[in-house]
């Protein structure tokens, strides 16, 4: 045996995966195809954050005024905006590699393939080409889904990799897809003066969001100038020149959109092709690889992290499965909670939400008292000029436990913090409010609707409870 754990695919639960079990003791090779950190760090999440923060730097140089500033020729450079989401990204990957390296852990950048008895196939350095492991980790990710549309092939017509790599900025979007990745680049181009219409054909954009979520944001978006087109279907893609014509299908029949480029943004599959799972006994469909509550898949010693499962297609999801996989691999037994990981939108205003939604518990027919504390009733809201938006809570209706956290604000992705640890620790809602935080802040919106569960929060004269 070559090694203890072999790592296929070096994303954020690949990498994290090998550290850990190198830091157990393991000896640990890691397989990547392609740059560490995967579709997160080079194609997903922190080069889109970084546009974000650009994009976010610049509504609040044009809203200076209320604040009593003035800021003269506002505007920006594109291309200086890209490069520095590839700086940032450059900085991140070369940051990982060396924690990697750090961390004792032989990387391999190569693809890797799975044969029988625990062997892998890759073209590895040292001129050999297979090696064998104890045990494997499939970190494998997931890939952008392209749904068969007439004219998808068309110059213009991009997914989302494509769209962080262009120079000019276009005048006009059409994103297919509402979705959190979708939603997100809409908020970006929107702010850079692109006309972004959005098309999704599920009757919501962020449709696992909580119902009042989905409902503000949607009218916020709109304020802000994104078209929201829902329930709606395009049927085809066509060239117009110098356009792209996007024919759509609704209710009200089908209508022409006109735009210059065309984003695919209706979500992500699992990568799990051509990995040589058939060869190597691994039992996988279209919807990800099977695995247990401890991560290990129906071969014994073989374990499945990340979106590679389609359990939860997030990249702290992905870290926390990489550790917990490690852990077990190196002879723990540690099981994953899928049931408690919070998911952010970073639009502008951000929105998160982590446990039960309120029209799941209408559906499952809980007892569920519900409260909302407005982000308007909030001192650091007022004083940064951010009071769109609110906090809702679900709690038991008899022991007040916190079942569910929902935020639509400023630092709502922070914020959301509070709600996976009172879910995690089953506290109540009570334990939440008696809890004193720091005056000013926004957290202090958690702990008024927390109040609203047993009594009445003190900044609201009205308040959302049922």
């Amino acid at each position: 045996m070559d090694y203890d754990i072999a790592v296929i695919g070096g994303g954020p639960g690949g990498y994290v995966a090998a550290i850990r079990a190198a830091r157990l003791g393991a000896k640990v090779v890691l397989l990547e195809k392609d740059a560490l950190g995967g579709t997160c760090l080079n194609r997903g999440c922190i080069p889109t954050k970084t546009l974000i923060a650009s994009a976010g730097r610049l509504r609040a140089l044009k809203n200076c005024r209320e604040f009593g500033l003035k800021a003269e020729n506002i505007g920006f450079d594109f291309a200086a905006v890209m490069a520095r989401k590839n700086s940032v990204v450059s900085q991140l990957r070369a940051g990982t590699a060396n924690l990697v390296k750090a961390g004792g852990v032989e990387f391999i950048n190569a693809a890797a393939r799975l044969l029988p008895d625990k062997t892998i196939a890759a073209k590895f350095p040292d001129g050999r080409d297979t090696i064998s492991a104890g045990r494997i980790i499939i970190a494998a990710g997931s890939k952008v889904f392209l749904p068969p549309i007439d004219g998808s092939g068309l110059p213009g017509v991009t997914g989302s990799d494509e769209l962080l790599e262009i120079d000019n900025l276009p005048e006009s979007m059409t994103i297919i897809g509402g979705g959190v990745v979708g939603m997100e680049f809409a908020g970006i181009f929107q702010a850079f003066g692109c006309q972004v219409t959005v098309v999704e054909m599920l009757p919501n954009i962020l449709d696992r969001m909580d119902k009042d979520i989905i409902a503000r944001l949607s009218l916020s978006l709109r304020k802000q100038g994104v078209k929201l087109l829902t329930a709606a279907r395009v049927k085809s893609i066509a060239r117009k020149t110098p356009a792209l014509s996007v024919t759509v299908e609704n209710s009200q029949g089908e209508q022409e959109i006109l735009c210059e480029r065309v984003l695919f943004s209706a979500g992500r599959v699992p990568a799990a092709d051509g990995l040589g799972m058939e060869e190597a006994g691994v039992a996988f469909d279209r919807r990800g690889v099977s695995v247990n509550e401890r991560l290990e898949t129906n071969v014994a010693g073989i374990y499945a992290v990340g979106d590679v499962t389609g359990r939860s297609m997030l990249a702290h999801a992905a870290s926390a499965a990489g550790a917990i996989a490690a852990e077990n691999a190196c002879g723990q037994a540690n099981a994953m909670d899928f049931d408690n990981i919070p998911a952010c939108v970073f639009t502008a205003p951000e929105a998160a939400g982590v446990g039960l939604t309120e029209q799941d518990a209408r559906r499952e027919a809980r007892d569920v008292l519900v409260s909302k504390f407005n982000f308007a009733g909030n001192g650091k809201a007022a004083a940064d000029g951010e009071t769109d938006g609110f906090v809702k809570l679900l709690a038991d209706g008899k022991t007040h436990a916190v079942l569910g956290m929902h935020i639509m604000g400023p630092h709502a992705g922070d914020i959301i913090m509070e709600g996976a640890l009172a879910i995690k620790n089953r506290l109540t809602a009570e334990q939440l409010a008696h809890t004193i935080h720091p005056h000013p802040t926004f957290s202090e919106t958690v702990m008024e609707c927390a109040h609203g569960i047993f009594g009445e929060p003190i900044h609201q004269i009205k308040i959302g409870r049922k």
